[in-house]
């Protein structure tokens, strides 16, 4: 028979509010900041006063052998006593509509909160009694907020047109203080003492009615709360909070482990982000992942989260083996190996700590490897999650990777994941595969499903053209990694070069050529037109033909001066940079795009398959389902298709 595992009572909004401030009401901390905007705080105000209701809130109870199983923190506000109290349960859901009521209904002090605008402001809120009172006024327009000196004031804050600043204006001017929304009695006897100095009883019976109308509502309000059995797991507890904080940003798997690993001990923030004097993984990872110390590098959004899938990976691989290697355990009992992101919320701290530095080597060790295949920039980088079993593999197999062969295996197996696009999505399920079969291959045992998997179709070199793609960055690696030499100078792209010379990817047959010559975009445009080159070698080719800008290079420039402003390139030499990129030099020369596009295609398939160890063929590619439109731009700005 299925347990329930929660239970839900209402419970009176002042004692959860004075749970808050004896602190047996606290917060998980990986709850966020209170942020409340004091618009919505009134409104929350509103809503109370008039006995609406506000929603459930959503809690944990605390396990009865006192385990702590988040590290937690009070309510914002609260008593600095409140944070040694034990709490009885864990504010999961709610935390704004407690923190805000608190705050501004019991706590006696000023509120901390933030404007429209985003500005950072002081308040005291307070309700007008006679608007609250009046039927015809709504009763979020008697609500309001002054500053600290309690004087609202115009004109650039020369004039005070409201004064609260002692107890005998908010007398005089009807105005009740939220902070005794539960405290009402003193306020009220030394204000109908006021008011029988100046001969007005009438406004006594103004504050009772106040008093049963409005006030009554805050002492007698109910607040339904669903409260988690405290041997709900943590994951689910996760899972849960999830669901129910729909409206703010989704919480990782780092600042969940975060409060699971300080309940025990462990600050995993810090060493993420380092302390004073101590930098952190964040910050070691970028550094081992620039290109000559420049600020740039392959390793620039590796995220907390990506660590701790590699360090996941490595965690679950160890357990499936000790159950393979267990002659009474069944091969469906066998444990999975999983990076997904259940799969580091059941991460033990013991885990963490065991795997976290040699995962950290296999980061640093990724690196080098991406630099020799002159990948230099995150921005170049085909799969950046790729980098999660790539620094697993390396965590792993350690100094072995330095070998010849161990090395061209990964090699291998890295540029067949990039060719065969296969880190585009849901890539958990691949790196599972990969942390267990890459390291095996090594050893002797068979090729890894990614590198068998990984073949490029040749019909793609038709339809890549940005850097959307993966594989389009990869053949441009690719060409740098085989040796292409730079068009003007001749020289190799090295990372100096890359950086010094502004190395990126441009079309040979210049785009303003091929559409003077009416070649659609979508042929000229693709990958098999493009190549990398530096910005001066781009600025020399400019628009022109191939033939005319290959003879200016061949000839150079003169200054005005009579200096050499570029030296001539012997022809022979040029034609060496050029098949260096894997472009049919004939072809160049001739202006033939149609037999250049044919023969480089060729090109490119020979190069990836001499990285992948599979052979690629031109295959026949099938016509595209239905009629090609041209899109005519409107007066009014519209795209309007039409058939060609």
């Amino acid at each position: 028979m299925a347990k329930t595992t929660f239970k839900t009572n209402p419970i009176s909004l002042k004692a959860l509010l004075q749970s808050c401030e004896q602190g047996r009401l606290q917060l998980p901390d990986f709850q966020r900041s209170w942020v409340w905007e004091e618009d919505r705080i009134m409104s929350l105000i509103s809503s109370v006063s008039r006995g609406f209701p506000m929603g459930a809130l959503m809690a944990l109870d605390s396990k009865s052998d006192g385990t702590a199983v988040f590290a937690r923190r009070s309510i914002e506000g609260a008593p600095e006593a409140a944070k040694n109290v034990q709490p009885d349960q864990l504010l999961l859901d709610g935390q704004q509509r407690m923190t805000s009521l608190y705050q501004s209904c019991m706590r006696q002090e000023v509120v901390t909160t933030i404007t429209a605008n985003k500005r950072l402001v002081k308040r005291w809120f307070y309700i007008d009694i006679q608007k609250a009172l009046a039927s015809d006024v709504d009763r979020e327009a008697a609500i309001f907020a002054v500053p600290e000196d309690r004087r609202l004031k115009e004109n650039f804050d020369k004039t005070i047109v409201l004064d609260l600043s002692t107890r005998e204006h908010e007398y005089a001017q009807l105005m009740y203080p939220l902070a005794k929304a539960f405290d009402w009695d003193d306020w009220q006897e030394k204000f109908g003492d006021y008011w029988l100095d100046r001969n007005d009883p009438a406004k006594r019976a103004l504050f009772s009615r106040f008093k049963n109308e409005v006030l009554k509502n805050f002492d007698d309000y109910q607040v339904p709360v669903i409260a988690l059995g405290g041997d709900t797991s943590h994951e689910a507890v996760c899972l849960v909070f999830e669901k129910v904080n729909t409206g703010g940003k989704m919480l990782d798997a780092f600042e969940l482990l975060t409060a699971m690993y300080a309940a025990q001990g462990h600050k995993l923030r810090d060493d993420w982000l380092g302390t004073e004097g101590c930098p952190g993984l964040q910050s070691r990872l970028s550094s081992y992942g620039h290109a000559g110390g420049r600020p740039v590098g392959v390793l620039a959004s590796v995220g907390s989260t990506d660590v701790l899938q590699a360090i996941a990976l490595r965690h679950t691989k160890e357990h499936r083996l000790k159950a393979m290697a267990d002659p009474s355990k069944k091969e469906g009992e066998w444990p999975a190996v999983r990076a997904t992101r259940q799969s580091l919320l059941d991460l033990p701290l013991s885990a963490y700590l065991k795997y976290k530095e040699s995962i950290e080597h296999g980061f640093e060790r990724a690196a080098k490897f991406l630099r020799r295949q002159h990948i230099y920039r995150v921005f170049d980088l085909p799969y950046q999650s790729q980098l999660v079993p790539l620094a697993a593999i390396f965590a792993e197999v350690g100094d072995r990777s330095e070998h010849t062969t161990h090395y061209e295996q990964i090699a291998r197996w890295f540029w067949c994941g990039i060719f065969g696009e296969l880190y585009g999505s849901a890539a958990e399920t691949r790196f599972a595969r990969d942390i267990m079969e890459v390291p095996a291959w090594l050893d002797g045992g068979p090729e890894p499903a990614t590198v068998r998997d990984g073949v490029l179709r040749s019909d793609r070199l038709l339809t890549m053209r940005t850097r959307q793609s993966a594989a389009y960055k990869g053949l441009h690696a690719l060409l740098m990694r085989e040796g292409a030499k730079d068009f003007r100078s001749g020289q190799g792209f090295d990372q100096t070069v890359f950086f010094d010379e502004g190395v990126d990817i441009h079309h040979i047959f210049p785009e303003a050529w091929c559409k003077e010559h009416k070649i659609p975009e979508r042929v000229y445009d693709t990958v098999i037109n493009k190549t990398p080159l530096g910005y001066r070698t781009n600025r020399i080719i400019g628009g022109v033909a191939p033939s005319k800008y290959l003879q200016k290079l061949e000839q150079g420039r003169v200054g005005p001066n009579g200096l050499v402003v570029e030296p001539p390139i012997d022809r022979t030499a040029l034609d060496v940079y050029l098949r260096s990129h894997g472009i049919p030099v004939d072809a160049l020369r001739a202006d033939d795009f149609e037999r250049f596009m044919a023969e480089r295609r060729d090109k490119w398939l020979d190069l990836v398959s001499k990285v992948t160890g599979h052979r690629l063929r031109v295959e026949a590619t099938p016509p595209e389902e239905g009629e090609e439109l041209s899109f005519d731009i409107a007066q009014n700005g519209d795209s309007e298709p039409t058939a060609a």
